[in-house]
């Protein structure tokens, strides 16, 4: 488990470690090329293997996409089925060539409402590619952030009945490991697609010091490009995690300096 960056700063990385999308945009995509909303997700679905294999290639660790929020289920019930189709194909077709190139799946969220084939296949998947290390691939699907914090406040008080004794206090420390993402450090960079500039329940708790950046490219266009455009960004913001731009400047200096003593050495 990765410690909070609301108790421990993170080293200041050139590329983001992780980042956490929300790809929006894919029936917009297609509307504007009279196409059917179907031809938006599936182009969506390329998009994503083009962005795993960039985020390989730029050294980032951790990629997590907001595939399928738990207020979707709100849509037309022809599109919800149309989504959940996208997503056993996906599961189905993807699986075996995410552990040929080493990369680990993890998917997030509530999936009783997809039917008993996706919670297998996940389950499967998850477990092939349970050794991976090239990359971790997270899919958010049927996700919500209140829906985790939630889960994991009742996962830690079965856990630990002793706790609600009012002498016993709650701190974030302790609920933290029963969080969906307890397995990866805290998203560096949230990038959101479409043009909209809002979080919609993602990841609430993991994203309390995360860069943000909203693009109003939309995701069937999301490239290479696009993600160096991202990442271009994030490396002009000052991330200082409660300090002050001098106590930050300081650490950059002192970090500097005993690099430059082992190099001597």
């Amino acid at each position: 488990m990765f410690v909070a960056s609301s108790r421990s700063v993170p080293d200041a990385l050139l590329v983001p470690r992780h980042i956490a999308i929300i790809m929006d945009g894919n029936g917009r995509w297609a509307k504007q090329r009279f196409l059917p909303r179907v031809a938006g997700h599936k182009r969506g679905v390329d998009t994503v293997r083009k962005l795993v294999q960039a985020s390989i290639e730029r050294s980032v660790e951790y990629l997590t996409l907001f595939a399928f929020s738990s207020e979707n289920w709100r849509r037309p019930p022809e599109e919800v089925s149309l989504l959940k189709g996208l997503f056993l194909n996906a599961l189905e077709q993807e699986i075996e060539q995410l552990h040929k190139n080493k990369i680990r799946l993890k998917v997030i969220g509530d999936l009783s409402g997809f039917g008993a084939r996706i919670g297998e296949l996940v389950a499967a998947g998850e477990t092939l590619t349970a050794g991976n290390t090239r990359l971790t691939l997270t899919i958010a699907a049927s996700y919500g952030g209140r829906w985790d914090i939630m889960r994991a406040t009742r996962a830690y008080f079965q856990a630990h009945p002793e706790a609600l004794d009012e002498k016993a206090p709650v701190t974030p420390e302790a609920i933290e490991p029963y969080l969906s993402m307890a397995y990866a450090p805290e998203p560096d960079l949230y990038i959101r697609t479409g043009g909209e500039k809002r979080v919609s329940n993602f990841l609430l708790w993991q994203m309390a010091y995360t860069e943000f950046y909203f693009t109003d490219t939309l995701w069937p266009d999301f490239n290479a490009q696009a993600l160096d455009a991202a990442i271009a960004s994030y490396q002009l913001r000052e991330r200082r995690f409660g300090r002050t731009s001098e106590q930050v400047q300081a650490t950059r200096f002192n970090r500097n300096a005993e690099k430059n003593a082992e190099g001597a050495s």
